[in-house]
């Protein structure tokens, strides 16, 4: 039969398309022959770039012998001789697994054959915060010689991908600060035994991570608690505060309490969220791996019900409260913000009102001067008149006496004097002149 190549024509390709489709065998598990011995550790690296974490691995393994990452790599695995080195740098931390073949008979010997480089030849790039040590042994169940490598009270067995292997740990920390997880490979091959190593690994180092938001909760707890009880007593006493400066006073009280818990969400949400998403994925792997119980021992997932899921659902509530609490928050700076309106459009319109009442006395004043002013000025033009008529009779120009002539002449000037003052009030009321062109008009 001819085999037929087909090539795809020539399309535009996604620039993100290669990446998408390499993602799903960027990590790729590691095949393991038993019996076999890993160390892994995590460090949060969030204070490392990726490019100086990246590049000091470059260097040992260069000096090392080995194949160096690619510029770009998040994952890189380095083969020597006699040892693996797993890396892999997450959005937080970074794991290093380095394993090697078992060859003691106890499990958990120490030291192994070859040492891990980290933090000797190679820097950890930041705190470290997970430590396992783990064994693959060949067995059929759990002896007694290995039973005893355990603290009995936290012993979790369950026996896995139905049958094919037991895992054996109590979570605790050993002499040298490792939890050890012990895997008894009844029918594993290499490839499933690689895949289970490689998810009981992220079971404690996601874990780990995940009651990073415990403390944090225990932390925001009680400022949450403050804040609530701060707002119960905001809202009694708007129930009986009045006044403007009052409820301006209790208004700024509440901004400020919204302004602490929102400071406090945005530090907590992170870890929260981050929380919720490692106990997520610790799920996800034990659902994976099938467990099933094994005589009277608890299994894992059993175990961390008890002990995880408590740590999740505090870092759960507590960002439920905070959540709760900006909202009551909210809704109280509202009402607040409200009466405090109210209030300010009441004290301006009664500025207003006590503006109105002073413009219609200034009014009544202008009018009392006015017609005061009319008759003052009224007085000096018949004053003037006066004058005028005396001098033209002692002149011989007219013979009209002056009194009968000032007395003629006081309702014209009293006219004229009023038509001049309301003319040029009317003027200074329209200083566009728009009136008085339109009347000229």
């Amino acid at each position: 039969m001819t085999s037929v190549t087909l090539a795809l024509p020539e399309i535009e390709q996604h620039p993100l398309r290669r990446q998408v489709l390499d993602e799903l065998h960027a990590r790729p598990f590691q095949a393991i022959d038993t019996p076999r011995r890993v160390l892994h550790q995590a460090f949060t690296t969030r204070a490392m770039p990726v490019a100086d974490e990246r590049a000091a691995l470059a260097a040992w393994c260069q000096a090392a012998g080995t194949a160096v990452p690619l510029p770009d790599a998040n994952f890189h695995r380095a083969n020597l001789a006699a040892a693996r080195l797993r890396w892999e740098r997450h959005s937080e931390f970074s794991t290093y697994g380095w394993d090697i073949a078992q060859t003691g008979s106890e499990p958990f010997s120490w030291p192994v054959g070859e040492g891990s480089p980290l933090g000797a030849a190679l820097a950890a790039p930041g705190p470290l915060l997970v430590a396992i040590d783990l064994a693959v042994v060949k067995g059929d169940g759990l002896a007694a010689e290995w039973a005893a490598l355990f603290d009995p009270v936290s012993l979790c067995v369950s026996a896995v991908h139905d049958g094919a292997a037991l895992i054996v740990t109590d979570f605790r920390q050993d002499a040298r600060g490792a939890t050890r997880i012990l895997v008894i490979d009844r029918a594993l091959n290499p490839s499933l035994a690689g895949a289970l190593v490689q998810r009981l690994l992220e079971v404690e180092t996601y874990r780990c991570f995940a009651l990073l938001g415990l403390p944090e909760a225990q932390r925001a707890a009680p400022i949450v608690g403050r804040i609530e009880q701060e707002l119960v007593r905001v809202a009694l006493r708007m129930t009986t505060t009045t006044g403007l400066d009052s409820n301006a006073a209790l208004l700024e009280t509440l901004v400020a309490q919204a302004a602490e818990l929102e400071a406090e969400a945005a530090v907590s949400s992170f870890r929260f969220g981050a929380t919720r998403a490692y106990d997520a994925l610790v799920r996800s792997r034990l659902g994976v791996i099938g467990e099933m119980p094994v005589d009277n021992f608890s299994t894992w997932i059993g175990f961390l019900d008890r002990r995880l899921a408590p740590a999740v659902r505090t870092c759960q509530t507590v960002a439920e409260r905070q959540a709760e609490l900006s909202t009551k928050l909210a809704r109280a700076s509202n009402l607040l913000r409200t009466r405090v309106d109210i209030e300010m459009e009441q004290q301006n319109k009664a500025l207003l009102q006590s503006m109105a009442d002073r413009g219609r006395m200034q009014l009544r004043l202008q009018q009392t001067v006015e017609g005061l002013s009319v008759a003052a000025v009224s007085y000096y033009v018949l004053g003037l008149l006066g004058y005028l008529f005396k001098g033209a009779k002692d002149a011989h120009l007219v013979s009209l006496d002056p009194t009968v002539a000032t007395a003629a002449a006081l309702p014209l000037v009293v006219l004229a004097v009023a038509w001049l003052v309301r003319r040029i009030r009317r003027s200074h009321g329209d200083p566009d002149g728009a009136g008085e062109a339109g009347k000229h008009s």
